[in-house]
């Protein structure tokens, strides 16, 4: 069987004495070229997401999923891993960061719809899901008073 090449600028793809990067502005989202033309979804889970309390400095534990119609470009898998591990030592409310999670994810590859839902685990009782979409429809939110 002959050895497939790698696209270009693919750095963590088979390497296994990469290192996570230490927080997520030190990440980088690696992408590939679509190789369909038609619209299809993608949808990336992971359990073993956490982050950390501005507050408290205590652990958030959260569910990510991220589900994307891509354009002319996808997320490699690794790289999101890499990305997604360096939030556990980052301070940050929920909200912001699946907020930014989406940015980056936009930011990276120019999706044509995304949708990032966190759940995070129960603390004092109440659980917390926060779901941010792209495009989301910026024009239509009623102003600030």
């Amino acid at each position: 069987m002959a050895k497939r090449n790698k696209p270009a600028g693919l750095t963590l793809l088979g390497k296994s004495e990469a290192r996570l990067p230490p927080s997520p502005s030190e990440a980088r989202l690696e992408t590939f070229p679509n190789p369909a033309r038609r619209n299809y979804r993608i949808r990336f889970e992971t359990a073993d997401f956490t982050s950390l309390c501005p507050v408290t400095g205590q652990v958030d534990f959260a569910q990510i999923t991220i589900d994307y119609v891509p354009a002319a470009l996808c997320i490699e898998s690794k790289s999101l891993k890499f990305y997604l591990a360096s939030y556990r030592n980052e301070r940050a409310f929920n909200e912001a960061v699946t907020n930014r999670i989406l940015d980056d994810f936009v930011r990276g590859c120019s999706p044509r719809e995304a949708v990032v839902t966190a759940e995070f685990s129960a603390r004092g009782g109440i659980a917390l899901t926060v779901r941010a979409e792209y495009p989301d429809g910026a024009g239509a939110r009623p102003k600030r008073r």
